[in-house]
């Protein structure tokens, strides 16, 4: 064969094993470009099923007194900062439940309006204790409980004030009342014996007479998880408990800063701002001198 045509087919040779191999490379690129992406979707897939959550929701209005069944509920994708307390995950857990409040359409299903067959009747305490929860009574003035306005179902913020070791000026130790938040965001159980916060109009005069005995009793009972329920049975022992009310629609809680006399006066006369620091004026003059192709400022005395 003559050595130009097997140059010819030496070079067709290469060329057909290099396009194999721009092939494989070719197919390898997209192979791992299409695993990235995958990982990129499962990640950012991930992200969002941790930052929400799917919660019941009513498909209609729902009646106080009805019995929930699952052609009333469907479920909603909600962010995890829109879940509301004791916001029901599953049928399951609420099936075959009675509201013991007006559920409107669209809204979370919550277990505090609910209760099983057994305390449609009202009144069962334990019943009404959410899952994880302790039901613990402390005693409030009416001042405390707002004025008696406080019903069962709402929401409170409870702090408390006590007395906390402090030093003088002298350095003698001694004690000041501080005013510490303790807990944000607790469900109303009970208002003395009451624990029908939504009944309806005509059962609220049956019970008039005995809601105006049970508040001047000055009872309250708050669902707390144990280790809340330990510190504020000690807290109550120390000092007093007040409650503030929450809005239904807010469910935020945060960090909140102990009162004092110290944050009082820190608060109503703040520190003034530190003056701007005076740039003290340069008056020296100066005079520029060429030292070879080095350029010096220099000072020219008075």
């Amino acid at each position: 064969m003559p050595i130009k045509l097997q140059k010819q087919h030496i070079i067709l040779i290469a060329g057909g094993i290099l396009a194999i191999a721009a092939v494989i490379m070719v197919n390898a690129y997209i192979k791992q470009q299409r695993q990235e992406t995958q990982a990129q979707a499962k990640k950012a897939l991930a992200n969002i099923q941790v930052n929400q959550t799917a919660v019941l929701v009513a498909k209609q209005d729902i009646p106080k007194g009805s019995v929930i069944g699952s052609e009333m509920l469907e479920t909603a994708i909600v962010p995890n900062k829109f879940v509301q307390p004791n916001a029901a995950t599953s049928l399951d857990r609420v099936s075959d439940m009675v509201t013991v409040a007006v559920i409107s359409k669209g809204e979370q299903i919550t277990l505090t309006k609910l209760s099983s067959k057994q305390q449609r009747g009202g009144g069962n305490l334990a019943g009404l204790t959410p899952v994880g929860k302790r039901a613990i009574t402390i005693s409030v003035d009416s001042i405390a409980s707002l004025g008696g306005m406080i019903k069962p179902g709402d929401y409170v913020d409870v702090i408390a004030m006590v007395p906390v070791p402090a030093q003088g000026a002298g350095g003698e130790q001694g004690t000041q009342v501080a005013v510490l938040p303790l807990f944000q965001n607790i469900l109303i159980l009970a208002v003395g014996q009451d624990t029908r916060g939504g009944m309806a109009q005509e059962e609220a005069s049956r019970y008039a007479s005995k809601k105006e005995e049970n508040a001047s009793v000055g009872l309250i009972t708050l669902a707390l998880d144990p280790q809340q329920a330990s510190l504020i049975a000690f807290v109550q022992e120390q000092g007093k408990i007040r409650l503030t009310l929450r809005s239904p629609a807010d469910a935020q809680v945060g960090p909140i800063q102990p009162a004092s006399w110290e944050t009082l006066f820190k608060y109503i006369m703040p520190a003034p701002a530190a003056p701007a620091e005076k740039s003290v004026e340069d008056n020296t003059v100066y005079v520029e001198v060429y030292r070879g192709l080095n350029k010096e400022k220099m000072p020219l005395s008075r």
